[in-house]
């Protein structure tokens, strides 16, 4: 059977009118925002939401929002028609790729040159550079962004639930799925849908890896064959951690202590290493409830991300 071609929309419009033909014909819709680049790890949310709506969205839109001043979005990789290869090659395929051009207007002529200030030593963007143009509006959920990644990266979630808000606001979709790689983004996404009443369920998909351990990632073609080595110390570390706490090690410092030697010990410099309440994402100090270990680190110029729920 011939691939099946998506439709290629770039106009929201467009895009509001085709969710609109669907639930027209009583169809539920199914979204994959992503941000490109396609690996196995989002190729496995599409297949996802193929087992919840009958027809299947994926927008690749790459978030200015998401990156500060002292981050080169332009360094973002990128490969559109190689994701709309891999999406095609996804059994049932992909019915619609919404691939906008911007979705925030920052002001001034080139939307992907942002200005900055600095806000209590924390470079900001500035979303109106001249009056009357640029945007303004942001959706923050304000607790849930505070801690693990926002920490060090302050303006991300701004960015990332303000995004999301737009493509579920044009896409109107009834389902969509994000990877549990990002767990502080998908539970922000959770609270935001559920505190803004939008119609929509958020699933959670379970994280991809190589056959070598490494969480998929579209940074990891950035490491180094050495570096990447290394990287296998932060999943090997979690999975230890894991175990020790199945055993009955329930003290989270004694259990973060061990992580946070793994890794450094590789080579790798951490961000932070957090084991926090599934749903608040608030730090505890022994387990006694549904957790999740949250890792950062850096191998070389290359951040990673991971993490592991512990059920006990």
């Amino acid at each position: 059977m011939a691939a099946k071609q998506p439709l290629i929309i770039s106009d929201k419009n467009q895009m509001r009118k085709w969710s609109s033909t669907m639930k027209s014909q009583g169809k539920t819709i199914g979204l994959v925002p992503t941000m490109g680049f396609l690996h196995e790890g989002h190729i496995s949310l599409v297949r996802e939401v193929h087992r919840h709506a009958d027809v299947v969205a994926v927008s690749i839109y790459v978030n200015p929002g998401q990156f500060s001043p002292s981050e080169d979005l332009s360094t973002y990789p990128s490969d559109f028609d190689g994701d709309v290869r891999k999406l095609m090659a996804v059994p049932g395929g992909v019915d619609v790729v919404f691939h906008p051009h911007n979705l925030y207007n920052y002001g001034g002529t080139d939307t992907n040159k942002k200005s900055a200030s600095v806000i209590n030593n924390v470079a900001v963007l500035s979303c109106i550079e001249q009056k009357g143009i640029g945007h303004e509006t942001w959706v923050r959920v304000e607790n849930l962004e505070k801690g693990l990644c926002g920490k060090s990266r302050p303006i991300f979630f701004r960015g990332v639930a303000t995004v999301v808000t737009k493509l579920f606001n044009i896409v109107e979709p009834d389902v969509a799925v994000f990877g549990k790689k990002d767990y502080q983004q998908w539970r922000i996404i959770q609270r935001m849908v559920r505190d803004l009443d939008f119609s929509i369920e958020v699933i959670g998909s379970a994280i991809i890896r190589d056959s070598d351990g490494l969480a998929m990632s579209s940074r990891n073609v950035r490491l180094s064959p050495e570096e990447r080595e290394k990287a296998l110390s932060i999943n090997k570390s979690l999975l230890g951690a894991k175990s020790a706490a199945a055993n009955g090690q329930m003290d989270c410092n004694k259990l973060r202590n061990l992580v946070i030697q793994a890794i450094t010990e590789a080579g790798g410099r951490i961000d932070y290493a957090e084991i926090v309440d599934q749903q608040s994402l608030e730090a505890v100090e022994s387990i006694e409830a549904p957790v999740v270990f949250c890792v950062a680190a850096w191998f070389g110029k290359v951040r990673l991300i991971d993490n592991m729920e512990i059920d006990l």
